[in-house]
């Protein structure tokens, strides 16, 4: 892992803000459960990674959601769909992290972002289903039906990913050489 010094501190500070402001900037899209909302603060998470390592885009993603609990709240008083949401984060961001690193070319990240959005997809689903949900239900003291996890929630993070995906690759063509010079400069 990659010794972070003051720069990548306050570049992950910069960062985590500007995931905050993108995660408030969420819409849902109709055929979901209104409760499933679309952002892309999960980009500013995935620089830091790349630039800084896989613990920089894990703070960013924890940061924003700290700032989203403490800023907005969550209706049950605990942070479920915060939890889910940081868990989301990271199970997008560190395969694509680890398959970029092992395939530095524009096919390679593009494969990076097939492979995290697949694994957030079906990690999600599954943790939905057994863990999530469950959990809202207890705090909000009304069950959603388990099968949701499969009938919305995987399709919902398909189309998510594939989003997010589609935004980092614009960003990405146009920022992949100051992305390298960057990590040079960090390692």
């Amino acid at each position: 892992m990659k010794k972070l010094n003051v720069k990548a501190f306050v570049s992950i500070g910069m960062l985590s803000s500007i995931s905050y402001v993108l995660m408030l900037l969420n819409f849902p899209l109709p055929p979901f459960p209104n409760f499933l909302m679309i952002d892309f603060s999960d980009i500013p998470a995935l620089v830091a990674a790349l630039i800084f390592g896989p613990a920089a885009g894990i703070l960013v993603e924890l940061f924003k959601n700290i700032l989203d609990y403490f800023m907005i709240g969550s209706p049950t008083g605990v942070p479920v769909g915060h939890i889910a949401n940081f868990i989301a984060g990271i199970t997008f961001i560190l395969p694509v992290y680890y398959i970029y690193q092992k395939i530095k070319t524009k096919k390679g990240m593009t494969q990076a972002l097939v492979a995290g959005t697949v694994s957030m997809a079906v990690l999600m689903s599954i943790l939905n289903y057994f863990v999530l949900l469950p959990a809202y239900a207890f705090f909000m003291h009304f069950e959603l039906p388990k099968e949701i996890a499969v009938t919305a929630i995987l399709p919902f993070n398909i189309v998510k990913g594939i989003l997010i995906a589609l935004v980092f690759m614009v960003l990405f063509t146009k920022m992949s050489p100051w992305i390298g010079k960057q990590q040079v400069k960090n390692a």
